[in-house]
Protein backbone atom coordinates (compact mmCIF):
# COMPACT_ATOMS: atom_id res chain seq x y z
CA UNK A 1 0.00 0.00 0.00
CA UNK A 2 1.34 3.41 -0.76
CA UNK A 3 0.31 6.61 -0.28
CA UNK A 4 0.56 9.88 -1.79
CA UNK A 5 -0.27 13.88 -1.50
CA UNK A 6 -2.52 15.42 -3.90
CA UNK A 7 -5.15 18.01 -5.40
CA UNK A 8 -4.14 21.91 -4.07
CA UNK A 9 -1.69 21.00 -1.78
CA UNK A 10 0.92 20.08 -4.21
CA UNK A 11 -0.54 22.78 -6.84
CA UNK A 12 -0.17 25.98 -3.58
CA UNK A 13 3.18 24.48 -2.27
CA UNK A 14 4.57 24.36 -6.19
CA UNK A 15 3.21 28.04 -6.11
CA UNK A 16 4.78 28.91 -2.84
CA UNK A 17 0.97 29.52 -2.03
CA UNK A 18 -0.47 28.99 1.58
CA UNK A 19 -1.64 25.08 1.87
CA UNK A 20 -4.99 25.28 3.24
CA UNK A 21 -6.05 21.35 3.68
CA UNK A 22 -4.10 18.25 2.73
CA UNK A 23 -5.71 15.51 0.83
CA UNK A 24 -3.92 12.01 0.11
CA UNK A 25 -4.83 9.57 -2.29
CA UNK A 26 -4.22 5.48 -1.18
CA UNK A 27 -2.86 3.13 -3.82
CA UNK A 28 -3.14 -0.82 -3.24
CA UNK A 29 -5.14 -0.18 -0.13
CA UNK A 30 -8.81 -0.99 0.83
CA UNK A 31 -11.43 -0.04 3.46
CA UNK A 32 -10.49 -2.82 5.62
CA UNK A 33 -6.59 -2.09 5.52
CA UNK A 34 -7.67 1.43 6.72
CA UNK A 35 -10.02 0.69 9.59
CA UNK A 36 -8.21 -1.59 11.18
CA UNK A 37 -5.43 1.35 11.13
CA UNK A 38 -8.40 2.87 13.22
CA UNK A 39 -9.58 5.47 10.03
CA UNK A 40 -12.44 6.65 10.51
CA UNK A 41 -14.51 5.76 6.66
CA UNK A 42 -16.93 9.10 6.20
CA UNK A 43 -17.04 8.65 2.53
CA UNK A 44 -20.90 7.45 1.16
CA UNK A 45 -20.40 7.21 -3.13
CA UNK A 46 -16.69 6.30 -2.73
CA UNK A 47 -14.45 5.52 -0.06
CA UNK A 48 -12.88 8.14 2.47
CA UNK A 49 -11.63 8.01 5.28
CA UNK A 50 -10.03 10.62 8.28
CA UNK A 51 -6.68 9.82 9.37
CA UNK A 52 -7.10 9.31 13.67
CA UNK A 53 -4.79 11.40 14.38
CA UNK A 54 -4.52 14.41 11.91
CA UNK A 55 -8.13 13.79 10.84
CA UNK A 56 -7.06 14.48 6.84
CA UNK A 57 -8.70 13.03 4.42
CA UNK A 58 -7.20 10.03 2.89
CA UNK A 59 -9.27 8.35 -0.16
CA UNK A 60 -8.69 4.96 -1.64
CA UNK A 61 -7.39 5.54 -5.74
CA UNK A 62 -10.60 5.16 -7.46
CA UNK A 63 -11.76 5.11 -11.34
CA UNK A 64 -14.62 6.60 -12.39
CA UNK A 65 -17.11 6.27 -15.68
CA UNK A 66 -19.99 8.43 -16.79
CA UNK A 67 -23.51 6.65 -16.40
CA UNK A 68 -26.12 9.55 -16.70
CA UNK A 69 -26.62 13.00 -16.91
CA UNK A 70 -24.69 15.89 -14.70
CA UNK A 71 -22.14 15.96 -11.78
CA UNK A 72 -23.12 13.21 -9.86
CA UNK A 73 -23.87 10.44 -12.46
CA UNK A 74 -20.51 8.51 -12.40
CA UNK A 75 -19.83 4.63 -11.32
CA UNK A 76 -16.53 4.62 -9.29
CA UNK A 77 -14.07 1.32 -8.96
CA UNK A 78 -12.00 1.32 -5.88
CA UNK A 79 -10.76 -1.92 -6.61
CA UNK A 80 -7.24 -2.73 -5.29
CA UNK A 81 -5.47 -3.01 -8.27
CA UNK A 82 -6.52 0.68 -9.55
CA UNK A 83 -3.30 2.73 -10.35
CA UNK A 84 -1.98 6.26 -9.60
CA UNK A 85 -2.34 7.47 -12.64
CA UNK A 86 -5.33 6.03 -13.11
CA UNK A 87 -6.75 8.02 -10.27
CA UNK A 88 -4.92 11.00 -11.69
CA UNK A 89 -6.31 10.94 -15.24
CA UNK A 90 -10.15 11.38 -13.13
CA UNK A 91 -9.43 14.89 -11.99
CA UNK A 92 -10.31 18.03 -13.90
CA UNK A 93 -7.31 19.96 -14.53
CA UNK A 94 -3.30 18.99 -15.08
CA UNK A 95 -2.36 21.31 -12.22
CA UNK A 96 -4.84 19.78 -9.67
CA UNK A 97 -2.88 16.41 -10.72
CA UNK A 98 0.38 16.38 -9.50
CA UNK A 99 1.51 13.66 -6.68
CA UNK A 100 3.84 13.65 -4.34
CA UNK A 101 5.17 10.31 -2.58
CA UNK A 102 6.65 10.32 0.98
CA UNK A 103 10.18 10.81 -0.13
CA UNK A 104 8.99 14.35 -2.09
CA UNK A 105 9.60 13.03 -5.18
CA UNK A 106 6.74 14.52 -7.98
CA UNK A 107 4.32 11.97 -9.98
CA UNK A 108 3.30 14.11 -12.75
CA UNK A 109 1.70 11.87 -15.60
CA UNK A 110 0.08 14.90 -17.33
CA UNK A 111 2.87 17.74 -17.06
CA UNK A 112 1.16 19.58 -14.44
CA UNK A 113 4.14 21.36 -13.43
CA UNK A 114 4.75 22.45 -17.36
CA UNK A 115 1.47 24.22 -16.79
CA UNK A 116 2.46 25.78 -13.39
CA UNK A 117 5.40 26.90 -15.66
CA UNK A 118 3.73 28.82 -17.96
CA UNK A 119 0.73 29.55 -15.82
CA UNK A 120 -2.12 27.56 -17.82
CA UNK A 121 -5.50 26.13 -16.33
CA UNK A 122 -5.71 23.06 -18.62
CA UNK A 123 -7.80 20.13 -18.64
CA UNK A 124 -6.71 16.94 -18.42
CA UNK A 125 -8.58 14.68 -21.15
CA UNK A 126 -12.00 14.82 -23.22
CA UNK A 127 -13.53 13.39 -19.97
CA UNK A 128 -13.81 17.03 -18.80
CA UNK A 129 -16.68 17.42 -20.25
CA UNK A 130 -18.70 14.61 -18.33
CA UNK A 131 -18.98 16.87 -15.37
CA UNK A 132 -20.31 20.13 -15.89
CA UNK A 133 -19.19 21.35 -12.41
CA UNK A 134 -15.84 22.00 -13.94
CA UNK A 135 -17.17 24.77 -15.60
CA UNK A 136 -17.44 26.47 -12.69
CA UNK A 137 -14.53 25.16 -11.00
CA UNK A 138 -12.39 26.57 -14.16
CA UNK A 139 -13.97 30.00 -13.68
CA UNK A 140 -13.44 29.63 -10.24
CA UNK A 141 -9.56 28.87 -10.48
CA UNK A 142 -8.91 31.67 -12.90
CA UNK A 143 -10.51 34.15 -10.71
CA UNK A 144 -7.71 32.90 -7.77
CA UNK A 145 -4.79 32.55 -9.88
CA UNK A 146 -4.88 35.58 -12.35
CA UNK A 147 -2.67 37.36 -9.74
CA UNK A 148 -0.28 34.62 -10.65
CA UNK A 149 -0.58 35.37 -14.39
CA UNK A 150 -2.55 32.55 -15.17
CA UNK A 151 -5.14 32.33 -17.68
CA UNK A 152 -7.59 29.28 -19.34
CA UNK A 153 -6.14 27.46 -22.68
CA UNK A 154 -8.16 28.30 -25.40
CA UNK A 155 -8.85 24.23 -25.67
CA UNK A 156 -10.43 24.29 -22.62
CA UNK A 157 -12.16 26.98 -22.69
CA UNK A 158 -13.80 25.52 -26.05
CA UNK A 159 -14.37 22.19 -24.12
CA UNK A 160 -16.07 24.52 -21.35
CA UNK A 161 -18.79 26.04 -24.50
CA UNK A 162 -19.03 22.34 -25.71
CA UNK A 163 -20.55 21.35 -21.94
CA UNK A 164 -22.88 24.54 -21.91
CA UNK A 165 -24.16 23.79 -25.77
CA UNK A 166 -25.27 20.55 -24.71
CA UNK A 167 -26.90 21.93 -21.51
CA UNK A 168 -25.24 19.52 -19.07
CA UNK A 169 -25.49 23.19 -16.43
CA UNK A 170 -28.96 22.17 -16.33
CA UNK A 171 -28.00 19.44 -14.16
CA UNK A 172 -26.25 21.06 -11.57
CA UNK A 173 -27.98 22.05 -8.16
CA UNK A 174 -28.61 25.55 -6.94
CA UNK A 175 -26.07 24.76 -4.05
CA UNK A 176 -23.16 23.85 -6.18
CA UNK A 177 -23.67 26.65 -8.29
CA UNK A 178 -23.59 29.01 -5.50
CA UNK A 179 -20.75 27.41 -3.49
CA UNK A 180 -18.53 27.96 -6.49
CA UNK A 181 -19.88 31.29 -6.89
CA UNK A 182 -19.44 31.92 -2.80
CA UNK A 183 -15.81 30.79 -3.13
CA UNK A 184 -15.32 33.08 -6.40
CA UNK A 185 -16.44 36.06 -4.32
CA UNK A 186 -13.70 35.30 -1.42
CA UNK A 187 -11.10 35.62 -4.27
CA UNK A 188 -8.97 39.03 -4.91
CA UNK A 189 -10.60 38.92 -8.43
CA UNK A 190 -14.36 37.94 -8.54
CA UNK A 191 -14.70 39.71 -12.23
CA UNK A 192 -12.77 37.21 -13.41
CA UNK A 193 -14.94 34.61 -12.96
CA UNK A 194 -18.09 36.33 -14.55
CA UNK A 195 -15.86 36.85 -17.13
CA UNK A 196 -14.63 33.38 -17.73
CA UNK A 197 -18.33 32.66 -17.61
CA UNK A 198 -19.30 34.91 -20.23
CA UNK A 199 -16.66 33.54 -22.42
CA UNK A 200 -17.65 30.23 -22.62
CA UNK A 201 -21.35 31.20 -22.84
CA UNK A 202 -22.51 30.08 -19.20
CA UNK A 203 -23.05 33.37 -17.42
CA UNK A 204 -26.53 34.11 -19.19
CA UNK A 205 -27.28 30.18 -17.78
CA UNK A 206 -26.84 30.76 -13.99
CA UNK A 207 -26.95 34.32 -14.16
CA UNK A 208 -29.25 35.90 -16.44
CA UNK A 209 -29.62 39.01 -14.38
CA UNK A 210 -25.56 39.48 -14.64
CA UNK A 211 -25.51 38.52 -18.06
CA UNK A 212 -28.10 40.94 -19.06
CA UNK A 213 -26.18 43.62 -17.13
CA UNK A 214 -22.76 42.59 -19.27
CA UNK A 215 -24.54 43.35 -22.58
CA UNK A 216 -24.83 46.75 -24.36
CA UNK A 217 -28.23 46.99 -24.36
CA UNK A 218 -28.46 47.82 -20.63
CA UNK A 219 -27.91 51.94 -20.90
CA UNK A 220 -30.25 52.41 -23.47
CA UNK A 221 -32.82 53.88 -21.18
CA UNK A 222 -30.73 57.01 -20.49
CA UNK A 223 -28.83 59.17 -22.96
CA UNK A 224 -25.82 60.85 -20.85
CA UNK A 225 -24.33 57.10 -20.71
CA UNK A 226 -24.52 56.03 -24.17
CA UNK A 227 -20.76 57.25 -24.89
CA UNK A 228 -19.60 56.63 -21.43
CA UNK A 229 -20.23 52.90 -20.88
CA UNK A 230 -18.18 49.67 -21.90
CA UNK A 231 -19.65 46.58 -21.46
CA UNK A 232 -16.50 45.92 -19.09
CA UNK A 233 -17.51 48.72 -16.80
CA UNK A 234 -19.48 46.63 -14.49
CA UNK A 235 -16.89 43.91 -13.78
CA UNK A 236 -14.08 46.60 -13.66
CA UNK A 237 -15.89 48.33 -11.14
CA UNK A 238 -16.42 44.74 -9.02
CA UNK A 239 -12.14 44.80 -9.57
CA UNK A 240 -12.29 47.50 -7.53
CA UNK A 241 -14.21 47.73 -5.08
CA UNK A 242 -12.44 44.05 -4.67
CA UNK A 243 -9.46 45.92 -3.64
CA UNK A 244 -11.20 48.08 -0.79
CA UNK A 245 -13.11 45.11 1.01
CA UNK A 246 -13.94 41.64 1.20
CA UNK A 247 -16.97 40.66 2.54
CA UNK A 248 -19.25 38.67 -0.28
CA UNK A 249 -22.36 41.03 0.78
CA UNK A 250 -20.75 44.03 -0.36
CA UNK A 251 -19.23 42.65 -3.21
CA UNK A 252 -22.18 41.02 -4.55
CA UNK A 253 -24.62 43.92 -3.77
CA UNK A 254 -22.15 46.27 -5.97
CA UNK A 255 -23.22 44.34 -8.91
CA UNK A 256 -26.97 44.14 -7.76
CA UNK A 257 -26.96 48.43 -8.44
CA UNK A 258 -26.86 48.22 -11.74
CA UNK A 259 -30.37 46.64 -12.22
CA UNK A 260 -31.58 49.68 -10.45
CA UNK A 261 -29.24 52.05 -12.57
CA UNK A 262 -31.24 50.72 -16.27
CA UNK A 263 -34.55 51.78 -14.55
CA UNK A 264 -33.49 55.42 -14.15
CA UNK A 265 -34.89 58.10 -15.57
CA UNK A 266 -36.27 62.04 -14.98
CA UNK A 267 -37.51 61.47 -11.76
CA UNK A 268 -34.91 58.82 -10.18
CA UNK A 269 -34.43 61.55 -7.94
CA UNK A 270 -38.07 61.42 -6.29
CA UNK A 271 -37.61 57.60 -6.19
CA UNK A 272 -37.89 56.26 -2.47
CA UNK A 273 -37.65 52.46 -3.11
CA UNK A 274 -37.27 50.67 -6.31
CA UNK A 275 -39.49 47.56 -5.50
CA UNK A 276 -39.39 46.05 -9.12
CA UNK A 277 -35.26 45.84 -8.99
CA UNK A 278 -35.23 44.64 -5.30
CA UNK A 279 -37.66 41.86 -6.34
CA UNK A 280 -35.09 40.80 -9.15
CA UNK A 281 -32.75 40.29 -6.69
CA UNK A 282 -34.43 38.75 -3.82
CA UNK A 283 -35.57 36.04 -6.05
CA UNK A 284 -32.16 35.93 -7.57
CA UNK A 285 -30.76 34.91 -3.87
CA UNK A 286 -33.74 32.49 -3.11
CA UNK A 287 -33.31 30.63 -6.58
CA UNK A 288 -29.34 30.08 -5.12
CA UNK A 289 -30.59 29.29 -1.44
CA UNK A 290 -28.08 32.87 -1.22
CA UNK A 291 -27.73 33.40 2.87
CA UNK A 292 -29.75 35.75 4.02
CA UNK A 293 -26.87 38.91 5.34
CA UNK A 294 -25.87 38.46 1.96
CA UNK A 295 -29.39 39.26 0.31
CA UNK A 296 -30.39 41.28 2.82
CA UNK A 297 -28.09 43.99 2.09
CA UNK A 298 -28.48 43.35 -1.75
CA UNK A 299 -32.07 43.76 -1.69
CA UNK A 300 -31.50 47.08 0.51
CA UNK A 301 -29.02 48.43 -1.82
CA UNK A 302 -30.85 47.82 -4.72
CA UNK A 303 -34.16 49.11 -3.80
CA UNK A 304 -32.64 52.57 -2.35
CA UNK A 305 -30.10 53.18 -4.58
CA UNK A 306 -31.73 56.50 -6.24
CA UNK A 307 -32.59 57.67 -2.32
CA UNK A 308 -28.94 56.94 -1.37
CA UNK A 309 -27.55 58.37 -4.42
CA UNK A 310 -29.66 61.44 -3.43
CA UNK A 311 -29.48 61.39 0.15
CA UNK A 312 -27.95 65.00 0.72
CA UNK A 313 -31.17 66.52 -1.43
CA UNK A 314 -33.86 64.16 0.56
CA UNK A 315 -36.14 65.65 3.60
CA UNK A 316 -34.84 64.97 7.10
CA UNK A 317 -38.41 63.14 7.38
CA UNK A 318 -37.50 60.26 4.58
CA UNK A 319 -34.05 59.70 6.01
CA UNK A 320 -35.36 58.81 9.31
CA UNK A 321 -37.81 56.75 7.78
CA UNK A 322 -35.13 54.94 5.73
CA UNK A 323 -33.22 54.02 8.97
CA UNK A 324 -36.81 52.18 10.27
CA UNK A 325 -37.15 50.63 7.00
CA UNK A 326 -33.30 48.90 6.93
CA UNK A 327 -34.05 48.34 10.77
CA UNK A 328 -31.03 50.55 11.51
CA UNK A 329 -31.53 50.94 14.86
CA UNK A 330 -30.92 47.42 15.75
CA UNK A 331 -28.71 46.47 13.07
CA UNK A 332 -26.20 49.93 13.05
CA UNK A 333 -23.84 47.56 10.79
CA UNK A 334 -26.11 47.81 7.88
CA UNK A 335 -25.84 51.49 7.61
CA UNK A 336 -21.34 51.31 7.68
CA UNK A 337 -22.29 48.94 4.89
CA UNK A 338 -24.61 51.19 2.40
CA UNK A 339 -22.54 53.93 3.17
CA UNK A 340 -19.60 52.26 1.56
CA UNK A 341 -21.54 51.20 -1.25
CA UNK A 342 -23.42 54.64 -1.68
CA UNK A 343 -19.68 56.12 -1.78
CA UNK A 344 -18.29 53.34 -4.26
CA UNK A 345 -21.64 54.11 -6.54
CA UNK A 346 -21.32 54.10 -10.70
CA UNK A 347 -23.50 57.25 -11.40
CA UNK A 348 -21.28 59.07 -9.70
CA UNK A 349 -18.43 58.82 -12.59
CA UNK A 350 -20.93 60.25 -15.02
CA UNK A 351 -23.36 62.82 -13.43
CA UNK A 352 -22.97 66.19 -10.70
CA UNK A 353 -20.71 65.45 -7.83
CA UNK A 354 -22.39 67.90 -5.90
CA UNK A 355 -25.56 64.53 -5.52
CA UNK A 356 -22.74 62.25 -5.21
CA UNK A 357 -19.82 63.60 -2.38
CA UNK A 358 -19.58 61.97 0.40
CA UNK A 359 -23.34 60.58 0.42
CA UNK A 360 -22.08 57.58 2.86
CA UNK A 361 -20.29 59.71 5.00
CA UNK A 362 -23.14 62.01 5.39
CA UNK A 363 -25.22 58.92 6.12
CA UNK A 364 -23.03 57.98 8.51
CA UNK A 365 -23.59 61.39 10.10
CA UNK A 366 -27.10 61.88 10.11
CA UNK A 367 -27.29 58.22 11.96
CA UNK A 368 -25.23 59.41 14.53
CA UNK A 369 -27.30 62.55 15.51
CA UNK A 370 -30.10 60.54 15.72
CA UNK A 371 -29.83 57.31 17.37
CA UNK A 372 -28.98 59.35 20.78
CA UNK A 373 -32.92 60.13 21.01
CA UNK A 374 -33.80 58.55 23.54
CA UNK A 375 -36.92 56.96 24.33
CA UNK A 376 -36.80 57.11 28.12
CA UNK A 377 -37.40 60.97 27.83
CA UNK A 378 -40.66 59.96 25.76
CA UNK A 379 -42.23 57.42 28.50
CA UNK A 380 -41.23 60.07 31.10
CA UNK A 381 -44.22 62.89 29.80
CA UNK A 382 -46.48 59.80 29.74
CA UNK A 383 -46.88 58.78 25.99
CA UNK A 384 -47.95 55.79 25.51
CA UNK A 385 -48.94 52.57 23.03
CA UNK A 386 -48.35 54.12 19.36
CA UNK A 387 -47.98 57.68 20.23
CA UNK A 388 -44.47 56.82 21.33
CA UNK A 389 -43.39 55.74 17.89
CA UNK A 390 -44.53 58.84 16.68
CA UNK A 391 -42.92 61.29 18.95
CA UNK A 392 -39.60 59.07 18.72
CA UNK A 393 -40.17 59.69 15.00
CA UNK A 394 -40.97 63.70 15.40
CA UNK A 395 -38.02 64.00 17.87
CA UNK A 396 -35.16 62.23 15.62
CA UNK A 397 -36.75 64.31 12.64
CA UNK A 398 -36.36 68.02 14.45
CA UNK A 399 -33.00 66.90 15.55
CA UNK A 400 -31.93 66.27 12.33
CA UNK A 401 -33.29 69.49 10.69
CA UNK A 402 -31.35 71.51 13.34
CA UNK A 403 -28.26 70.39 12.39
CA UNK A 404 -28.73 70.60 8.47
CA UNK A 405 -30.10 73.80 9.19
CA UNK A 406 -27.11 74.53 11.30
CA UNK A 407 -24.70 73.30 8.16
CA UNK A 408 -26.00 74.83 4.60
CA UNK A 409 -24.26 72.35 2.69
CA UNK A 410 -26.51 69.17 4.44
CA UNK A 411 -29.92 71.24 3.93
CA UNK A 412 -32.49 68.84 2.07
CA UNK A 413 -33.41 70.93 -1.21
CA UNK A 414 -37.10 68.60 -1.49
Amino acid sequence: MKIYLVGGAVRDSLLNLPIKDKDWVVVGGTEKILLEKNFQQVGKDFPVFLHPETHEEYALARKERKSGRGHTSFETDCNINVTLEEDLVRRDLTINAIAQDQYGNYIDPFQGKKDIKYRLIRHISESFTEDPLRVLRVARFAASLVHLGFKVAKETMLLMSIVVKKKELSYLTSNRIWNETEKAFKTSNPHVYFQVLYACNALHFFFPEIYFLHEKKIFLNYSFLKQSYNKNTILMGLAEISLHHKNIDIRFSYLCQFLSINRIDKNYSKTFFDSYSAAIIHNLCKRFNIPSYIRDIAVLYTGFYFFLNTVHCQSSKNIIIFFSKIDAWRKPERIKKLAFLSDFNFLSKFTSKFLYLNSGCFLKKCFSIVKSVSIKLILKKGFKGHAIKNELIRLRIKKLELWRLKNVKYRSYL
